[in-house]
């Protein structure tokens, strides 16, 4: 799958299991870091580790596998390396804290709509 459809695809897994605040952010033109940034909130610690688990399996249906995950054991952000996406979900606090959106400006945020659940 390409990475713009990884992106929308991930960005669309997160909203349905009700994460808060999704970005999706082109840096290709930007960054050698990777093509997009998804950003998401959970509600918590159990609610953030359930988006990350959640994005994991159902990618993994559709034959792609993270390359590394990391934050896992934290309470309050994970990230998931998919190469040309990387995937940061986080609680409201750390994504304050981290301020990825802000640092990322120079990148081109995609509208992304969601199908009401």
């Amino acid at each position: 799958m390409d990475s713009l459809t990884l992106a929308k695809t991930a960005a669309g897994i997160l909203d349905a299991k009700k994460a808060d605040q999704i970005n999706v952010i082109r840096i290709s033109d930007v960054s050698s870091l990777g093509d997009y940034f998804v950003l998401a909130n959970g509600t918590g610690s159990t609610h953030v580790h359930a988006l990350a688990d959640e994005l994991e399996f159902k990618l993994k249906e559709l034959g792609t596998a993270p390359d590394r995950v990391e934050g896992y054991r934290s309470d309050s952000w994970v990230v998931l390396d998919y190469e040309t996406v990387v995937v940061h979900i986080f609680t409201s606090e750390a994504r304050s804290f981290y301020d990825l959106d802000r640092l990322w400006l120079d990148g081109e945020k995609l509208n992304m709509t969601f199908e009401p659940n």
